[in-house]
């Protein structure tokens, strides 16, 4: 199987014209997304496909099949409804799915002009989510790029992208920023459910306004820090105070939180930077977030 999946209109026709015949006059168009793991496609007005093209996000289909109806309803915000699970054929290797379409422009496309509103929906949605039973959640791995990890376990990747940086960004105060994280005290506490990859690609907006959260192939059970990334991925300095105010959490949680945005920006940037100039900018502004803070605290 070849490291990247080639997956067009002519593919999804096929694979629903052979497993959901009730679905084959339906007509599909490809969706813009900057996201690497998977390929989306419009299927009628209410239906969406979502199929793998890249090995490692093929597990992630079961997880969000099996979860995501359950988390749904405990939820403010809304976030995707798998209605059928399609299986391996017509040469396509991978499991995939089919989800009910959610209204709204990603927040890379629209922008989010209500900051307040973001922070504040942001802030109820990571709440509501850790609040829900994690019993038997999946433990961070491979599978969610191990969102949710102790962020010592991210410390040599996050150092070797700083390294990898030099000459394009402030490599000192970002390693001042990171140790400072990593100094932060560890959660001692029962893992909690993560989305794991909060940023403009994964939300949706309407009228201005954060709508829905999407695509969760990061979600697993872990340290709460991890989602408090929003703060800076998401969040201008004074939203993000307003996001900080309506989160029930400590003030190590929250610096851990800071580590885990600039984890992400950091690994992210020096990952995409030739790659995939909308996640390179994401990951840059994210970095900016991070020092911009760093330097008051």
């Amino acid at each position: 199987m070849s490291h990247e999946m080639l997956v067009d209109v002519n593919l999804v026709n096929r694979l629903i014209a052979s497993q959901f015949p009730q679905w084959a006059d339906l007509p599909i168009e490809p969706v813009e997304s900057a996201g690497t793991d998977n390929a989306i496609f419009r299927l009628g007005k209410e239906l969406a496909v979502r199929l793998p093209r890249a090995e490692w996000a093929m597990g992630q289909v079961e997880k969000e099949q099996r979860w995501l109806p359950m988390l749904a309803p405990q939820l403010p915000l809304a976030i995707p409804a798998p209605l059928a699970l399609g299986l391996p054929a017509e040469g396509y290797p991978s499991r995939w799915s089919v989800y009910q379409w959610l209204e709204g422009e990603n927040a890379i496309v629209r922008g989010i002009d209500d900051l307040g509103q973001a922070a504040d929906a942001l802030a109820h949605f990571v709440t509501a989510l850790q609040r829900i039973d994690a019993t038997g959640g999946p433990v961070p791995g491979p599978h969610n790029s191990g969102r949710g990890v102790p962020l010592a376990q991210r410390d040599a990747a996050v150092r070797d992208a700083i390294a990898g940086l030099s000459g394009l960004l402030d490599t000192d105060a970002a390693l001042a920023a990171w140790e400072a994280a990593l100094h932060a005290p560890v959660w001692h506490g029962a893992p909690v459910w993560l989305h794991g990859d909060l940023h403009p690609g994964n939300v949706l907006v309407q009228e201005g306004r954060l709508s829905a959260i999407i695509d969760f192939g990061t979600l697993g059970v872990g340290d709460p820090a991890c989602d408090l990334m929003a703060g800076w991925t998401l969040l201008t300095a004074e939203a993000r105070a307003c996001f900080r105010a309506a989160l029930p959490v400590d003030d190590a949680t929250w610096l851990r939180g800071q580590g885990w945005a600039l984890s992400f920006g950091l690994i992210a940037y020096v990952y995409y930077i030739d790659k995939n100039p909308v996640l390179a900018s994401i990951s840059k502004s994210t970095i900016e977030e991070v020092l911009s803070d760093y330097q008051f605290l």
